[in-house]
């Protein structure tokens, strides 16, 4: 028997967030206004209070990005997902204190995820290497002859302290594969294995050219019906590079042809402007820009100046020959 869908058992949507906005339960390309913070509030709120917890500073748009995708993921009946992109991330977390069971990929190393995910969550690696044993963690720190003995053995002993903490822990309900791969070839995951793909703000760092290989092989790996749910950074008239964040910004003419999205899926961009001006206007995300904005011009707002460069948008985007 296979475990309660994310829609079942969900717990941070009220009525009033399930409510608003309207919106198809299809393939669509959507803008993602600051109405969604009011609309999925409580949503809102759950992601912010995860983080506190968690010690993960959020994006200036990622809020609208992650309670977007929340709402889209209550509409299908997903339990087992791949988050691409995910480094350390919020919406791989999310999903496992909804129950489901989680690929998280990176091509980011996360060999030694640090003991504040470990405690919470039961996380493992896809492969081997992806995850160090406590064992194998415990060995390197004491092998780093870049460190004198002395606080060698102490950051061994501190180690072995939060590995202890991390088995006693309570954990959430649901599971996390580690993956250590470039999206463009998933070659441990098999076709058809999974419900949905989640990707958080990540694919716009493929360029356009490689993109359309990252979005087969994300197909590749999804039962019939199952939906690619992804984040990225929007463009109006023409596709650009953003250089502080590293990321491409994508007209809706390209999302359609990326993606392969006919005319027929419903899009919001005739709304850009107005859209983008509500979202320069925003003070709860001006207010709420994270300190990492404010260390560095490489970021998606550089040295924490409010003035955004681009606004999100969201593609849902199904494998066909699910049912109707």
């Amino acid at each position: 028997m296979r475990a309660p869908t994310l829609a079942a058992r969900s717990t941070g949507a009220t009525q009033a967030d399930r409510r608003a906005p309207e919106r198809s339960a299809g393939e669509r390309i959507e803008l993602l206004g600051v109405e969604l913070l009011d609309a999925n509030r409580s949503t809102v709120e759950a992601f912010r209070r995860l983080a506190r917890k968690l010690g993960v500073q959020i994006g200036w748009h990622y809020l609208l990005d992650l309670s977007w995708t929340a709402a889209v993921l209550r509409e299908s009946s997903a339990v087992d997902v791949l988050d691409a992109g995910a480094g350390l991330g919020l919406m791989q977390w999310w999903l496992a204190e909804q129950g489901a069971r989680v690929i998280s990929a990176d091509r980011q190393n996360r060999q030694e995820l640090p003991f504040r995910f470990r405690a919470r969550y039961r996380v493992s690696g896809l492969r081997q290497e992806d995850l160090l044993s406590p064992a194998s963690s415990l060995a390197t720190r004491l092998k780093d002859g870049s460190v004198s003995a002395g606080p060698r053995a102490a950051s061994a002993l501190r180690a072995l302290a939060g590995w202890f903490l991390a088995w006693a822990a309570p954990k959430a309900r649901g599971k996390i594969a580690l993956y250590h791969q470039d999206l463009s070839s998933l070659v441990d995951v098999a076709d058809g294995s999974l419900d949905a793909v989640v990707a958080i703000s990540s694919l716009e760092h493929n360029t356009p050219e490689a993109l359309p290989r990252v979005v087969h092989e994300l197909q590749r790996i999804l039962r019939p019906g199952g939906r690619i749910i992804a984040t990225l950074a929007a463009a109006e008239t023409q596709d650009w590079f953003h250089q502080p964040s590293r990321g491409w910004c994508y007209t809706e003419a390209s999302l359609r042809r990326l993606f392969s999205l006919g005319h027929t899926v419903p899009s919001n961009y005739a709304g850009y402007k107005s859209l983008m001006a509500r979202l320069r206007g925003s003070a709860e995300l001006r207010q709420g820009l994270a300190p990492f904005h404010f260390a560095s011009g490489e970021s998606g707002m550089p040295w924490g100046k409010w003035d955004p460069a681009y606004q999100p948008v969201g593609v849902v985007k199904i494998k066909e020959g699910g049912p109707a």
